[in-house]
């Protein structure tokens, strides 16, 4: 499902000044340097300026200087456009565009300039339905803009803080801030994937598999045939594999095994290897039934055997049908077992700065016909090599 349809950053690290056309599944390739993580981080910024968390996400990212473009940025600016067909309240030829500049200022930063706005059909003008110019906020009421009479926070952004009543806004809001971002898994000897956890209600597995085992018996209890799709990817991934089973271990704590034809006694999660612990995670999240608008992955290839990557190319094709998945890889093998209108090229332009182009819009078919998409990449002939 494309949520989004467009993006453009200016200012954020590398990305000086990037436009990038969203679809359903993007795959970002390139050398390392070129920006693959600073697209991660700038959408996730994003985000959690969606949900009042600006202060907070610009202070884990070193604060606004160490994110503008070095030398060359005096503002971070956001232009974001949604597929109107995304959103429920307005006609599906109804586009809605929000745009978003910050500024430093002081030992700080300030919200310069923020709009959300959708373009009436047939007309030259546009409904504004959030602004902040000039130190000014101010909200539609269905009539005219307004200035609040509440407290707003001059530091967060104005679709954070909108009113209930105000429900376009309210619904794009909900489109960028449902976000998950998943870097490496934890599998070191104590990591929270390998010990019993607590059963409780949870939707996903946990950036770190701290959720997996209550996530797993969630869907075994209640969403069986997505159950069933995850043990038919761990049989077709290990051949060996038989099933998962469960017990509790202590009051509310829950255990996982998994049961191998090789040998007669299950084995727990801290003896499974890496390769097998990250797949299992991956194919978890993969199946939720509750995957946010924008689901983010950062080399998910990650100590996976090269025969996994296809199965696991399979299973992010099925579930960008229901999320906006964003992944970064280093892998030629991965890219092997996908589409060219899946794979987004991110190279560095003479001043070091990101540039982003997607494969099927290079002329790849000669070179397809003969060669795989990963064979044409270590060529150099689509870029995004060092």
């Amino acid at each position: 499902m494309n949520r989004l349809s467009r993006i453009k950053i200016e200012g954020f690290r590398r990305l000086a000044k990037v436009d990038l056309d969203l679809r359903p599944m993007m795959v970002m390739i390139g050398a390392n340097g070129v920006g693959k993580t600073s697209v991660l981080d700038a959408i996730s910024l994003l985000c959690g300026s969606s949900n009042g968390l600006l202060a907070k996400s610009i202070s884990e990212l070193g604060g606004i200087t160490s994110i503008l473009t070095k030398g060359m940025a005096a503002s971070l600016t956001y232009s974001v456009r949604v597929s109107p067909e995304a959103m429920s309240l307005v006609s599906s030829e109804e586009p809605i565009s929000y745009d978003l500049k910050i500024v430093p200022r002081g030992n700080g930063y300030a919200i310069e300039k923020e709009t959300l706005d959708k373009t009436l059909i047939g007309a030259k003008r546009a409904i504004r339905y959030v602004l902040v110019e000039s130190g000014t906020l101010k909200f539609h009421n269905g009539k005219a803009l307004i200035s609040p009479s509440w407290h707003v926070d001059p530091n967060e952004t104005a679709l954070s803080q909108a009113p209930m009543a105000q429900q376009i806004a309210q619904e794009f809001r909900g489109l960028v801030s449902t976000t998950s971002i998943h870097h490496a898994l934890d599998v070191s000897q104590r990591a929270p994937i390998k010990l019993p956890q607590q059963l409780r209600p949870v939707g996903l597995p946990g950036p770190d598999g701290e959720a997996l085992l209550p996530f797993l018996f969630y869907l075994k209890e209640s969403e069986r045939d997505r159950f069933e799709a995850l043990l038919d990817a761990l049989r077709a991934g290990f051949p060996t594999f038989e099933d998962l089973t469960f017990s509790t271990v202590s009051a509310g704590m829950l255990a996982m095994t998994w049961k191998d034809s090789s040998f007669k006694q299950p084995m727990f999660m801290n003896e499974l290897s890496e390769g097998t612990l990250r797949f299992l995670w991956l194919v978890a999240l993969l199946q939720s039934p509750f995957l946010p608008a924008i689901t983010m992955i950062d080399e998910p290839e990650a100590s996976l055997h090269p025969e996994l990557l296809s199965l696991l190319a399979d299973l992010m094709r099925e579930a960008s049908q229901r999320t906006q998945l964003i992944v970064a890889t280093h892998s030629d093998r991965f890219i092997r077992f996908l589409n060219p209108s899946e794979v987004l090229v991110l190279d560095a332009d003479d001043e070091g700065l990101t540039t982003a182009t997607w494969a099927d819009t290079l002329d790849l078919d000669r070179w397809l016909e003969e060669y795989s998409l990963d064979d044409v990449w270590r060529m150099g002939r689509i870029g995004g090599r060092s």
